[in-house]
């Protein structure tokens, strides 16, 4: 399927979402086939609305994930879809994710009011799920908190963890058992996540050698394999559209 197939808009969050909102994005398949095509770990956990012209509108909840994954975006299917930072767990919208770990789960169809109609102007949609979210924050943020967030998504994951933990005043026995019980994967796993993911740009440039603290090319090699399943090389090809979010960094 061609690029032109489809339909993407992403922009980043308000002021008084940043430290909870990575993105709010759309993407729509508006041709006739379905695509098939493979979703990358990228750091975030979802909550998708859509509907396509086989299956009526829903809104699921999509954990983090460590490993890339097959899906088939098919024919006539609307996606609009918050992507979080892991602080929202706690201080936005309070739902567990640790079990959701590659996996995904149902929210309730009138879930925080948004409807199908919504899913047809995205600047609406950026407004009304902005405003929704804004009245849902919970409380101040711990300072050990933002501290270590700030410094793991400012570095892309390249500082170690005995260096977070030092820089937050926050053990890393601590930090683990906190990632590892609201989010189901443990901090190390998580940097080289958001590590790989910022790899993206550099790849889908032909950039294809380590820019973000890997040991070594080897090492940057490897590390893109076992996340993505593919060497750098293949994902800059991106042949037939197959690794979404590269078709996807030529729309934004």
């Amino acid at each position: 399927m061609a690029r032109n197939d489809l339909d993407y808009k992403l922009a980043g969050p308000i002021p008084a979402l940043v430290d909870f909102v990575d993105s709010i994005w759309m993407i729509a398949n508006q041709s006739d086939a379905d695509l098939e095509t493979v979703v990358l770990p990228d750091g975030r956990f979802d909550i998708f609305f859509s509907y396509s012209a086989t299956e009526p509108y829903h809104v699921s909840l999509m954990g983090l994930g460590s490993e890339a994954s097959q899906t088939t975006i098919t024919s006539k299917t609307v996606i609009y879809a918050v992507s979080f930072k892991l602080l929202a767990i706690e201080y936005l919208i309070e739902m567990p994710v640790s079990s959701l770990l590659n996996s995904a789960s149902y929210l309730p169809d009138d879930f925080w009011g948004i409807t199908a109609a919504d899913l047809t102007d995205f600047d609406d949609f950026y407004n009304k799920v902005s405003a929704k979210m804004v009245g849902l924050i919970n409380g101040e943020i711990d300072n050990r908190k933002r501290v270590l967030f700030d410094l793991i998504y400012a570095s892309n994951g390249s500082m170690s963890v005995s260096e977070l933990s030092d820089r937050a005043a926050w053990s890393s026995r601590q930090i683990n058992r906190y990632f590892n019980q609201k989010f189901g994967i443990s901090l190390k796993t998580y940097c080289s996540i958001l590590r790989f993911r910022a790899s993206f740009q550099h790849i889908q440039e032909g950039k294809l050698y380590p820019e973000l603290k890997f040991a070594d090319q080897a090492h940057f090699i490897k590390e893109v394999k076992r996340l993505s399943g593919a060497v750098p090389k293949e994902l800059a090809k991106n042949k037939n559209d197959r690794f979404i979010q590269f078709s996807a960094l030529t729309k934004i």
